[in-house]
C-alpha cells in the first residue's frame, strides 16, 4: 500500500490529481469485481487442505525472495530500498508523458499491489473462515494508516521504514508458508495454530543472525 501511494502520490503532482485517483479508483473497482466473482467461490468450493497446499509454497517462495532481499539490505550487500527516489523517477518520467500515461501509470500502480493485498486476505478468508473479520480489518488498518499518512504529509513516504516492513512481512510469510504447507501434506503441528508465533520468531533470529554475518565479511 506505501507504494501503491508513491505511485498515485507521482502522478497526483505532476499530472493532476483528477488523473491519480481516476486511476487509483478504476483499480479499486476492477478488484472489487475480482474479489467477488472469485473469493466466494475459493472460499466455499475449493478444500482447505488444497488452498493451503497450493497457496504454501506459493507464500514461502513470495517470503523467501522478500527476505533474501531483506538480507542483502540489511548486510550492506544491496541498496536500501529508497521510496524518495523512486518518487523522483516516477515524477521526472511524468513530466513528459499526457494524462493518458499518468491514468495507466495509476491504475497499474494501485492493481498489482492491490492483488497482492487480495491473495492474501482472501487467503486467510478461506483457510480461517471464522477470522475473516480480522483478515478484512488487518488490511483496512493499513489502508487507512497510509491513507492518512498520505494526506498529512502530503510527501513521498519516504520516512515510513519500508526496509524494515518489508523484512517483518517476508518472517510473516515465511512462517505462514511453511505451517500451511506442512499442515497441507498432513503434519500436525505440537502447539496447533499458536506454532506460528514459534516460526515467527525462529526465522526473525535466523534472518538477523545471517544479516550480520554477511555484515562482517563485506568488504571494507
Amino acid at each position: 500500500m506505501v507504494e501503491a501511494a508513491t505511485i498515485v502520490m507521482a502522478v497526483g503532482f505532476t499530472q493532476g490529481w483528477r488523473t491519480a485517483l481516476t486511476g487509483a479508483a478504476w483499480a479499486v473497482a476492477v478488484l472489487a469485481v475480482a474479489i467477488g466473482l472469485f473469493g466466494p467461490l475459493l472460499a466455499t468450493h475449493a478444500a482447505v487442505r488444497w488452498i493451503e497446499l497450493i497457496v504454501g509454497p506459493v507464500l514461502l517462495y513470495v517470503g523467501y525472495n522478500w527476505l533474501r532481499k531483506a538480507i542483502l539490505r540489511f548486510s550492506g550487500r544491496k541498496a536500501m530500498h529508497d521510496e524518495a527516489a523512486i518518487y523522483e523517477r516516477q515524477v521526472a518520467d511524468l513530466q513528459t508523458r499526457d494524462r493518458r500515461v499518468g491514468f495507466a501509470t495509476s491504475f497499474q500502480g494501485v492493481l498489482v499491489e492491490g492483488i497482492e493485498v487480495a491473495v492474501i486476505v482472501v487467503t486467510f478468508a478461506a483457510t480461517r473462515p471464522g477470522e475473516i473479520a480480522y483478515s478484512v480489518g488487518g488490511a483496512a488498518v493499513a489502508a487507512l494508516v497510509v491513507f492518512l499518512a498520505a494526506f498529512a504529509l502530503r510527501v513521498p513516504l519516504a520516512r515510513v521504514p519500508e526496509n524494515a516492513m518489508k523484512a517483518i512481512v517476508a518472517v510473516m510469510l515465511v512462517s505462514l508458508g511453511t505451517m500451511w504447507t506442512g499442515e497441507a501434506v498432513g503434519l500436525h503441528w505440537w502447539a496447533g495454530d499458536a506454532t506460528l508465533f514459534y516460526f515467527i520468531a525462529g526465522y526473525a533470529v535466523i534472518t538477523a543472525v545471517i544479516s550480520r554475518a554477511l555484515h562482517r565479511s563485506v568488504p571494507t
